[in-house]
């Protein structure tokens, strides 16, 4: 193969992959060994940066599908016993805690006992559930994950799904009422539509698509698919809008480099899940656009910026971690389609510049972050209600199964 910075590429792609299948062992054994719950159950709801646990904290539904996830997925490439258990033990504690058997639906958060805390129905939490639960039907052959997969997914459908305006509303009252509050966080805009909902939507309907290939489905992710296409991607800077109105109508202009990288490949993961040939040459031309629209976001460490606010031209020099992880497949995913070595040189540059800023090497997994300062931001999380194994276990899971097929 051609030589990239005096070695050849397959000699850096075999670097790469030990590395990351290095990292992935250490991310799961950090999980495995500090966020067990063995007096309530489940996992742990906070770990602050220092590795401390908060007691009584409150436990997100996300944290654990993107735990039963993640282990999943691991023991689906690498068949370890252990993450099986792990993969068990997050499963029988979503079904017993976070599943509203009266109303369907999963609660976005329980206290420390496992009561219902905020019942509120965030569609965006019940896609990472059927996430979840489709990889662990995968790695379990547990009948009753594939049969809650499918159960909630023609539940979003029935009480979320815009028939006239297509796409998905954000939230719901305990009871599928329409609800004041949409917001999945405080710094989010209380809006009816959102990417990132959308976006983690179509990555479960994929995942579920694998294991249930139903023709009502497939039209699902057909129409998401076309959600992107057609509003959610901006054709002037190829960045993505953020969040929308029931109509469609934009309703921001921040910029998220972290999403936009990120579903440069869920969305052709999704196109080429369905086989639909026309979609993926669509997909294929945006994503590219779309990562060299993200290039504006690097720095010259090969770290990846939060945020962009255009109109004040206020860029968040933040770099979070999961926005590395989202860069390193995204970048290595435009190489694949474009086969420029530019886009493989940022992917490893990014991971190189993970190495150096975001592994704690002293406590294992990654920092949340460094500010803008290049210091580590101490006062975020390590585990919590958005701090999980999915983005960086995810990111090795991906790039070692691509390098594995090159």
């Amino acid at each position: 193969m051609e030589t990239m910075a005096g070695h050849t590429i397959k000699d850096q792609l075999e670097t790469y992959r030990q590395q990351l299948t290095s990292e992935l062992a250490n991310i799961l054994n950090y999980w495995m060994a500090n966020t067990v719950d063995e007096q309530h159950g489940g996992f742990y709801g906070k770990i602050d940066n220092d590795n401390n646990v908060i007691p009584a904290s409150p436990k997100g539904s996300v944290l654990n599908a993107r735990i039963l996830w993640s282990f999943s997925a691991a023991y689906n490439q690498n068949p370890d016993e252990r993450y099986l258990q792990i993969a068990a033990r997050a499963y029988a504690y979503i079904i017993k805690y976070f599943m509203d058997a009266e109303y369907g639906g999963v609660y976005w958060s329980v206290d420390d006992f496992g009561n219902p805390l905020d019942t509120k129905k965030q569609v965006y939490a019940s896609a990472f559930t059927i996430y979840a639960l489709s990889e662990y039907y995968k790695a379990s052959g547990v009948a009753e994950a594939k049969n809650n997969a499918v159960g909630l997914y023609k539940l979003l459908v029935d009480k979320s799904f815009d028939r006239e305006k297509t796409g998905y509303l954000e939230a719901f009252t305990k009871e599928w009422q329409p609800i004041a509050d949409l917001r999945l966080s405080a710094k989010d805009a209380n809006e009816k539509k959102t990417m990132n909902t959308h976006l983690h939507v179509l990555e479960a309907y994929t995942t579920l698509y694998s294991i249930w290939p139903e023709q009502g489905l497939y039209k699902q992710i057909q129409t998401l698919i076309h959600n992107f296409l057609d509003h959610i991607i901006d054709n002037k800077t190829s960045h993505l809008v953020l969040f929308f109105d029931e109509d469609w109508n934009k309703r921001s202009q921040t910029v998220s480099y972290g999403h936009d990288v990120e579903a440069t490949w869920l969305l052709l993961e999704a196109a080429e899940a369905i086989g639909d040939d026309e979609l993926i040459e669509k997909v294929k031309k945006v994503c590219t656009a779309i990562t060299d629209a993200v290039k504006e976001g690097l720095d010259a460490d090969g770290g990846l910026w939060y945020e962009l606010e255009p109109a004040e031209k206020h860029l968040i020099k933040e770099k979070h971690w999961w926005v590395q992880a989202e860069a390193m497949v995204g970048f290595y995913n435009t190489w694949q389609l474009t086969n420029k070595e530019e886009y493989l040189a940022l992917s490893l540059q990014n991971w190189a510049f993970v190495k150096q800023h975001i592994l704690d090497k002293q406590n294992g997994e990654w920092f949340w972050g460094i500010d803008a300062n290049g210091d580590v931001m101490q006062t975020e999380d390590k585990a919590g209600i958005w701090k999980c194994p999915y983005h960086n276990s995810r990111a090795c899971i991906e790039i070692i199964k691509r390098i594995t097929k090159q």
